[in-house]
């Protein structure tokens, strides 16, 4: 917030407090003060999320607010990084200085987790992620690509947007910049990407150095122009994105790339463990349990994960005598992934696949809730730059105004690692009644802050993803046994995640041991087991959300099934979880106490 929306602030705050001197007696009534609590309160969590889509465009922009539009935030640059240390500090220095007498109950609950992410926030400061701020998996040189390409969340329909993308490119290439000096730091205290992972980055690079601009990802917008801009505009944008990616776009990656094949990637590890880096122990216990939000060790999530996977193997075999097969588990996974019957020949078909279940899962929704989102989504194929990286399914969220739909993005690459067993699970994971189901919700709910309609846990969404798997026999899916074989296999290769990540990261296990555990224990092909194990490695503690999250949510069902037997409903359940968006996973458990006591 800059310095004159601060003064219009306080001055407001003046004039609500001399408006309530001059009506209340001189003893303000407890409901006067009550008021005032409210009051300050929401009007802190509005300041914050203006403060935080100030410091964060892309943010702004993928929900739907255009104000930023023409900004890239250098948020690994010295000034953004002590900007956002500040605004946390502050912050949770403001909250502290509240009261909470007469706050509601959903008032106190926004404040418990507002207080908590801030001190999270401040606790993560001491690490210094932005020394490693390029991966195969994920960051600014892959999403911008999204972004640019016209089918991601920056809007391409006024001539205003096509100028604000123009200048949102030269913050892109102050990024690179800045990402150059922030390795070469990284290189000099020791903090570097481990080699596998930057050889990955490679490819995503090159694949952006073009020398006819109509053959750049970022051409997109000019080959859909709308067809209300006239033949002046036509010209002048053609010429303009012609010059933006040979002179500013193309270069950006090249100084990227030549840098990384160059310098960076002989000087980085042969290990892949966050623990080889300074302090990385500590790191990584900070990760899970920011990512996870409870207080289990690793030591304890690596036991969990082995016992899950023991569990899911007996579900598997009993899946193997309904269809009849003769042999161990293990040659069952080899027969799954092995016969042609399980795959499709081609990426449209995979895609229309995908397109199918969605007609046949959204009319059996109000089966298991309450209420539906508003907002649609869309089935496309990841892109071609950074599919062989990428996870086998991804969620975009649409923007607020409904402009822009939810998108499940399906990989395509080497359809032999996306068998037809795997899909139906996937979907409802990615999409209804999984990510665009819940995060929809979430946003569409009015009452709730900014920051939490916007924001997230992980833990949560990604464990209401997994969880959401599990409901597909109510949702009329699952019908054929290798389809439900795909929803153990999803939820398998969950629980193995637990096993190979803390494996990882805190018991020194190398890339093979990872994969040959993957290989041993489940029916992931090839080309899955590689980029997944490549991607615990590049975001530590990322992957244990799903089953920490979907046992918890489980666990919670269980709780109030055997408590209120009859009176049980599972579509208000489901309400009682998705209602008030993501929180932390404590957050949730006494939230779904207090609805048991209320409902008997």
């Amino acid at each position: 917030m800059n310095a004159i929306s601060k003064a219009l602030a306080s001055s407001a705050m003046a004039a609500f407090c001399l408006s309530a001197c001059m009506t209340m007696p001189p003893a303000p009534a407890p409901a006067a003060a009550a008021e005032s609590n409210s009051a300050a309160l929401n009007r802190l969590f509005d300041d914050y999320f203006e403060d935080l889509l100030r410091r964060s465009p892309l943010l702004a922009t993928s929900i739907g607010d255009d104000r930023y539009n023409d900004q890239l935030a250098i948020s690994i640059a010295p000034a953004a990084r002590a900007a956002d240390e500040k605004s946390a500090r502050t912050y949770l220095a403001r909250i502290d200085a509240l009261g909470t007498t007469g706050l509601s109950d959903g008032e106190l609950i926004s404040r418990d987790i507002f207080r908590a992410a801030r001190q999270r926030e401040i606790e993560g400061f001491r690490f210094p992620s932005y020394l490693l701020p390029v991966n195969q998996f994920e960051g600014m040189p892959i999403s911008f690509v999204q972004l640019g390409s016209g089918t991601g969340s920056h809007p391409f329909k006024r001539r205003k947007d096509y100028d604000d993308f123009l200048k949102r490119a030269a913050g892109f290439t102050a990024w690179v910049d800045q990402a150059i000096v922030n390795m070469r730091e990284g290189m000099a205290k020791a903090y570097v990407q481990p080699k596998v992972l930057m050889q990955r980055v490679l490819p995503q690079l090159e694949a952006q150095l073009v020398d006819d601009p109509t053959r750049s990802n970022f051409w997109g917008p000019i080959e859909r122009l709308p067809a209300g801009f006239s033949e002046q505009d036509r010209a002048e944008l053609t010429a303009a994105w012609r010059q933006m990616i040979l002179q500013q776009v193309v270069p950006a990656y090249r100084r990227l790339r030549d840098f990384v094949r160059d310098e960076y990637l002989p000087a980085c590890r042969d290990s892949v463990s966050l623990a080889a880096l300074p302090d990385g122990q500590d790191w990584y216990a900070f990760r899970v349990k920011s990512i996870t939000t409870t207080n289990l060790t690793p030591a304890q999530i690596h036991e969990m994960g082995l016992a899950e996977v023991a569990r899911i193997h007996e579900e598997m075999k009993k899946v193997m005598q309904q269809v009849g097969f003769q042999g161990d588990l293990r040659a069952f996974f080899d027969y799954v992934q092995k016969d042609d019957r399980f795959y499709y020949a081609t990426r449209e078909e995979l895609i229309a696949g995908y397109r199918d279940i969605q007609q046949r899962v959204d009319p059996q929704l109000p089966r298991l809730f309450e209420r539906l989102p508003r907002a649609g989504y869309e089935v496309r194929a990841v892109e071609p730059f950074r599919e062989r990286s990428a996870a086998g399914g991804q969620y975009q969220a649409a923007s607020e105004d409904g402009s822009r739909p939810g998108i499940f993005y399906a990989n395509a690459f080497d359809l032999r690692a996306r068998p037809k067993w795997a899909m139906e699970s996937l979907s409802l994971h990615e999409a209804n009644p999984g990510h665009h189901f819940q995060i929809s919700l979430q946003r569409e709910q009015q009452a709730l802050p900014k920051f939490r309609r916007f924001g997230g846990y992980t833990a949560f969404i990604e464990g209401w993803g997994l969880y959401a798997e599990s409901l597909g026999r109510d949702l009329g899916m699952y019908q054929d046994p290798y389809q439900y074989f795909g929803m153990l296999q999803a939820e398998l290769w969950r629980a193995v995640r637990l096993v190979v990540d803390t494996g990882l990261h805190s018991k020194g296990w190398t890339r093979q041991q990872v994969l040959d555990y993957m290989a041993a224990n489940s029916a992931a092909a090839e080309a899955q087991r590689v980029s997944e194990a490549e991607r615990y490695i590049a975001i530590p503690g990322q992957a244990l959300a799903y089953k920490v999250g979907q046992l918890k949510i489980r666990e919670l069902r269980t709780r109030a099934e055997k408590a209120l037997g009859a009176k049980f409903d599972v579509r208000k359940f489901h309400t009682q979880v998705l209602e008030d968006g993501a929180m932390p996973l404590d957050v949730l458990e006494a939230k779904i106490d207090r609805w048991i006591v209320a409902q008997r």
